[in-house]
């Protein structure tokens, strides 16, 4: 008979604890994005099965961009240019997409990992399609010069959208196939160099070069965080920076640009090239601190063009002031943050493709929205890069809503097998 069984009473019961003692409990706490949700044990516990504040910014960033939206369009029948649209077409039309965008995340957000990681190679090759597609005569449309949408009936679809979520895909599942070769220059970067340059030589066919600029930060992001050698990542990135310098050089209308950023208030631009720059900063200026209230800009009534779109920034800096701005610019930095912890987290779990997939999707609508805010305060140059969330832009909506989907899928199945079950 052992120690232990001798110090058992005869009855072979356990000794009732000394009141007020203190019991030992097996368990250990599980922290979730810096926050302590539950604690392991030998009974099941239960975990949020999603991030409901991650959800909760999305909301808030899609409901403040819908009445912004309204509010920028509503005056936009009064030109003769848009006389023969109600008052109320774009706001409906916008709404119409983030119901639709909904769908379309609700079925992505079913859709395991492990589907996305064996079909993101196909994937890539559908964007290539609809890239090649868009610039058939009759088949892609043709906006403001530039062909960019293809049309579905009553709605355009812009497949530049969906081509920076399959090169997303497609560059974390390269780099978890080719992990073993990442410190050899050629064998690990070359491959996914070709399929970027391939995308973008599409993008500039159509001219899409913002889309090509965001494209190409995904993929160097995705190389950078799948662990490529650091000297091979500086050589990649002086070589981007080299190629987008030469293009503006070696186009005038790209090249003018660059001018009139640099001066926008002088009489060469300020008609021409300067004047949607300049009459955003005239927007945000009239804002001031707190704004001249929802609904009360001047720069939307035909003096700031596509102000619902590509500077709906400065009608938000008009309308709420600094204080909205800030408000907007931490929203997107507590979202990107968020989605690069989830991503971080998944990565720990050895979930890679997931956690690049995650990151990826970080960089990207942070990157976008820095462009954004960027250009509309005049702090780099003029670039059709819609805000995430907010702007009007169908396509754009719907590839947002589908990259939260993915994200939060990615935290589902991390949070499961914190659980002890299967992602």
């Amino acid at each position: 008979m052992n120690a232990a069984t001798q110090a058992l009473p005869k009855s072979g019961k356990k000794p009732r604890a000394a009141r007020g003692a203190r019991q030992p409990v097996d368990e250990l706490p599980v922290r979730i994005g810096g926050m302590e949700y539950a604690r392991t044990a030998s009974t099941p516990t239960r975990l949020l099965g999603f991030d409901q504040a991650l959800i909760w910014v999305c909301v808030a960033l899609l409901a403040w961009g819908l009445v912004m939206v309204y509010s920028a369009s509503i005056a936009l029948p009064d030109n003769p240019r848009f006389g023969r649209y109600s008052p109320n077409f774009f706001v409906t039309r916008h709404a119409l997409w983030i119901f639709l965008s909904f769908i379309a995340a609700l079925l992505a957000f079913q859709v395991p990992m492990a589907w996305w990681e064996k079909t993101a190679p196909w994937l890539f090759v559908g964007s290539l399609a609809l890239l090649i597609a868009v610039l058939i005569p009759h088949v892609g449309m043709v906006v403001n010069g530039a062909r960019r949408w293809i049309s579905l009936g009553p709605i355009n679809f812009q497949p530049s959208e969906i081509a920076k979520i399959t090169v997303l895909l497609y560059a974390a599942d390269y780099m978890v196939r080719k992990m073993e070769v990442k410190e050899r220059f050629f064998r690990a970067v070359a491959p996914i160099g070709v399929a970027v340059g391939v995308v973008g030589s599409l993008l500039l066919a159509q001219p899409d070069m913002g889309a090509f600029l965001v494209i190409a930060v995904i993929a160097m992001g995705i190389l950078f965080l799948g662990g490529v050698n650091a000297r091979m990542f500086f050589i990649i990135a002086a070589v981007l920076v080299l190629a987008f310098a030469v293009m503006i050089w070696s186009s005038p209308w790209r090249r003018e640009r660059i001018f009139a950023y640099l001066d926008p208030w002088s009489a060469e631009h300020a008609l021409g090239k300067g004047y949607q720059l300049s009459h955003a900063l005239i927007a945000i200026g009239r804002g001031e601190v707190f704004g001249v209230g929802l609904g009360g800009s001047i720069e939307k009534l035909h003096w700031l063009p596509e102000a619902h779109t590509d500077f709906l920034t400065a009608i938000i800096g008009e309308e709420f002031g600094l204080v909205g701005l800030l408000c907007v610019i931490f929203l997107f930095f507590w979202l990107t943050r968020r989605i690069m912890v989830i991503g971080r987290q998944a990565i720990a779990l050895d979930r890679v493709f997931s956690g690049l997939v995650a990151q990826g999707i970080g960089l990207w609508l942070g990157f976008q929205a820095f462009i954004n805010i960027g250009v509309n305060l005049g702090a780099l140059p003029t670039k059709g890069l819609t805000l995430p969330f907010m702007s009007y832009g169908g396509s754009a909506i719907m590839a947002n809503l589908i990259a939260i989907a993915i994200v939060l899928r990615i935290d589902v199945e991390s949070r499961q097998l914190m659980r002890g079950g299967r992602a």
